[in-house]
């Protein structure tokens, strides 16, 4: 074998040995514990650094950082300092090299079992989503990095992200929420920037919602922060704000001084000097971590050159040993450009498949808001409609009347179950709906549906019974709200289709192990029955048999799709036995638990004509002037007096300069809507009953109006008696509690 061809052979070696060392895995062990105090100084330095947007400066303690990580062969805190890169690159709007860390944490994450990385790595690639656009994804991802670590401080990072991203979607009042909640947070770590990063996203929350003094208010507290922790990036942004707000308000002169304050800040800290060495550094310590892996493959490639030498035997087995080596890269060099190819191929599909997901939860989304829109747009003219009707036959109408009205009350109450049916809807489809765990007696929800339909069961001649095992532990814990939806829908539905025959509610227990509790539940009838062909779709929505039995009995057939839905919540399923002109029953299990240390309760209630109402003095605050009218009339019935405020700024100040018994809070309202009206309220008083009135859609939370501090809720259009019982048992809760 000549010189050349021994030559040839080694520099083919050293490109396969190069390739096998690019390949390789690089494991890492545990870090000297010592360095623990050292490597958390260097973290907070460079936290303080990226804070004050000092990036050379941080850059260098990072490499610090990961200089320690890999002398210490600390796998961990080697991909805690790649992902402080990541997160520093993308808020300096460097993607490039932001995906480039992030790739080689997604390497190192492989082989390591730690929780907090991989819930930090999803952060950063919802982070990274979001800048993209891609809202829903981000949203996503935070979900699932929340579930993977409770570290205080990424958690406060999610909620700011999330706020973000609520902006963007015009989910305006969530974003508050989260923001709020910054504000006062109490993180070790980045209080002071969290809160500062808060109050300028609350500004531009309220620039977007043109509350000009509540940006103010919070670009101030922003710039007093920032200021005082030389947040300068910060400080500019407030500047920025604080000079666009008083421009929009006409304040020239502060405006003015605003905007000098912004240019000095130019001139002295984001001066082009100081971006080209920001620059300067990223791209050295870039640099030197490429260098580095080809540094070491480079030394080892030198190392088995030198060995070569030694002797002409070792030389020839050596070249005989590459030729194979070098075929077998050939090889594998093919496999990896057809594996290059197909990962291409997948990525592009896998980012049509992206767009494709985004735009269906698009449309999904577009459709549950217009959806949620439309019946809270209804309810509103809807209340004017059943109120007026109240009213009306009230005032003793003639005979001749009374029937035109009792037709018009009837309508009303179809339309307002239609349209709660239709949110119902909506609100599983849109999965809006969390099964609660609360105590509750289930006797007496079956008796409440059964004593709520007797007059239609009367109507139909039907005789409506409830059946009811003794057995059965009194106190349960479950959702008895959804549990009453269910029992109203089947009741209902088999009154519906039954007359001059029998209804039955059953309810028996099947099993008791310690605190778990199988039940059977069952509404059998003698009504018309269902055919065998139209059982199988009776479920689905806007269902019912046939043209003909929807043109008799009337109904949107979504009924039993809301039962079953319901059931889902529980993991239980309806069944369905049916004869025509036999009858059918439905019929289920549900496991639930009891509370076996529950003391019994007693019941104490006092209906709404047992309230002495004479006397009392309300706030009612609603933006309709039709509503105005009437709540106020239905209120006179009562001889309740009130004050009516049209937004909520003006309930706000009649609460401060009046005394009130309770305050009617509509909830939607243009300006500050009625959940923060009630929380300013509550600033100066704890005491007074706050009863939300509202016309509730998808969005809304019944949480999140007790949370904002009221102390009930009443969904527009109501019934009169639930209204006046709602307004009693309020204010006379106190003397309630005595009696009992």
């Amino acid at each position: 074998m000549t010189s050349s061809s021994i030559y040839k052979n080694i520099c083919s070696a050293r490109i396969v040995v190069l390739c096998i060392f690019v390949c390789a895995q690089v494991s890492f062990g545990q870090k000297d514990i010592s360095s623990t105090t050292k490597v958390q100084s260097i973290f907070d330095e460079f936290t303080t650094y990226r804070h004050q947007n000092k990036i050379d400066k941080a850059l260098e303690k990072l490499d610090e950082a990961s200089k320690i990580a890999e002398n210490n062969e600390d796998a961990k805190l080697l991909l805690d300092t790649y992902h402080q890169y990541a997160r520093l690159f993308l808020e300096e709007g460097d993607r490039e090299t932001t995906i480039f860390y992030w790739d080689r944490a997604s390497i190192l994450l492989k082989d390591l079992t730690y929780s907090y990385g991989q819930a930090f790595h999803n952060y950063l690639e919802a982070a990274l989503r979001f800048d993209e656009g891609n809202n829903f994804q981000s949203l996503k991802l935070l979900e699932e990095s929340r579930k993977l670590s409770n570290n205080r401080n990424l958690s406060n990072n999610i909620l700011l992200l999330e706020a973000y991203i609520f902006t963007n979607i015009e989910k305006y009042d969530d974003a508050i929420k989260n923001l709020h909640a910054l504000i006062v947070n109490s993180d070790d770590k980045e209080r002071a920037y969290l809160a500062t990063k808060a109050n300028l996203q609350l500004a531009e929350i309220s620039l977007e919602l043109d509350d000009l003094e509540e940006g103010i208010i919070h670009s101030k507290a922003a710039l007093e922060l920032a200021e005082k922790h030389g947040f300068f990036k910060d400080i500019k942004e407030a500047n920025q704000t604080l000079s666009l707000i008083y421009e929009k308000t006409g304040s020239f002169d502060e405006a003015l001084f605003y905007k000098k304050a912004l240019e000095k800040i130019k001139d002295s800290i984001f001066n082009a000097e100081k971006i080209k060495l920001e620059a300067k550094t990223a791209d050295k310590i870039r640099f030197e971590h490429q260098m580095n892996e080809i540094n070491k493959l480079t030394a080892k490639n030198e190392e088995l050159s030198e060995s070569k030498n030694r002797s002409e035997i070792t030389a020839i087995l050596t070249s005989a040993f590459l030729t194979i080596i070098s075929l077998l890269a050939v090889s594998l060099f093919r496999n990896n450009q057809i594996k290059l190819k197909t990962n291409d191929l997948l990525y592009t599909k896998n980012k049509e498949l992206e767009l494709a997901r985004d735009s269906a939860v698009s449309a999904m989304e577009a459709k549950t808001n217009f959806l949620s829109t439309v019946t809270h747009e209804l309810r509103t003219p809807l209340y004017a409609v059943t109120g007026l009707t109240h009213l009306l036959l009230e005032e003793n109408p003639g005979e001749h009347q009374k029937e035109h009205l009792k037709s018009l009350k009837f309508s009303g109450d179809y339309l307002l179950n239609f349209i709660n049916d239709i949110l119902q809807i909506n609100k599983i489809d849109a999965d809006k709906l969390e099964p609660l765990n609360i105590e509750f007696k289930l006797q007496k929800i079956l008796t409440d549906v059964v004593d709520s339909l007797q007059q239609n069961a009367g109507e139909n001649n039907t005789d409506l019974v409830l059946d009811y095992d003794p057995n059965i532990p009194q106190q349960l814990l479950g959702d008895p709200i959804k549990l009453s939806q269910i029992f109203m829908n089947l009741v209902g539905n088999a009154l519906k289709f039954t007359k001059d025959g029998k209804v039955e509610v059953i309810a028996k227990l099947l099993k008791k192990e310690e605190e778990q509790v199988k039940l059977y539940f069952e509404v059998r009838d003698n009504g018309i029955g269902i055919s065998e062909d139209q059982q199988k779709s009776i479920f689905d929505s806007f269902e019912q048999g046939s043209i003909q039995i929807n043109r008799e009995y009337g109904g949107t057939g979504l009924g039993l799709t809301i039962v079953k839905s319901l059931l889902g919540l529980f993991g239980s399923k309806i069944s369905l036995e049916s004869e025509l002109g036999q009858g059918s029953s439905f019929f289920f299990e549900l496991d639930v638990k009891c509370d076996t240390n529950a003391m019994e309760e007693v019941s104490f209630e006092l209906s709404s004509e047992e309230f002495d109402f004479k006397g009392l003095h309300l706030l009612v605050v609603e933006d309709n002037k039709i509503n105005q009218v009437i709540t106020k009339k239905m209120l006179t019935k009562k001889e309740i007096t009130c004050d009516i405020a049209n937004n909520g700024n003006e309930a706000i100040d009649l609460a401060k300069a009046n005394t009130y018994n309770a305050i009617l809070m509509d909830i939607h309202m243009p300006g500050i809507s009625g959940e923060e009206a009630t929380r300013q309220i509550r600033k100066f008083d704890q005491e007074i009953p706050i009863i939300a009135l509202t016309a509730i859609s998808l969005d809304d939370s019944l949480d999140s109006f007790y949370e904002a501090g009221c102390n009930d809720v009443v969904t527009k259009p109501f019934k009169p008696e639930v209204f006046y019982q709602k307004i009693g048992q309020n204010i006379f809760k106190r003397k309630l509690e005595g009696l009992v």
